[in-house]
């Protein structure tokens, strides 16, 4: 795995990668954040966000334990990035690069149809 490269992402998110980074080293964790582990840490802490909806309505949600969850969710993924040697940004952008060819504007504004029901 590449080392990370905080100059060739956005600074904000470098930032806040290296001091995730910080937190993990000084406690050792990094042993335990392998890519597979991570991703399962990241998919418990969506659950945990999706769990703060469970049986409400939208506005319902106390939005401070959804930033708290949210910030977990976060976290697990710029780690996982991290191990990767990823860009987020980088990859980030690309999705939506590939999203706005699966879904051209023309054809999917206002719907909530998934690209392969767009007749494209």
């Amino acid at each position: 795995m590449n080392p990370p490269n905080p100059s060739s992402q956005g600074s904000e998110i470098a930032v806040l990668t290296e001091r995730l980074l910080r937190f993990r080293d000084e406690r050792e964790w990094g042993q335990f954040h392998n890519p597979k582990d991570l991703a399962v840490a990241l998919s418990i802490e969506a659950s945990e966000l999706l769990e703060r909806y469970l049986w409400k309505a939208p506005h319902e949600a106390d939005p401070a334990t959804v930033r708290e969850e949210l910030a977990d969710v976060f976290a697990y993924a710029f780690l996982l990035a991290d191990r990767y040697g990823w860009n987020v940004t980088e990859i980030v952008t690309e999705k939506i690069a590939r999203n706005a060819e699966k879904y051209p504007v023309d054809k999917s504004k206002g719907s909530a149809k998934k690209y392969t029901e767009l007749g494209l």
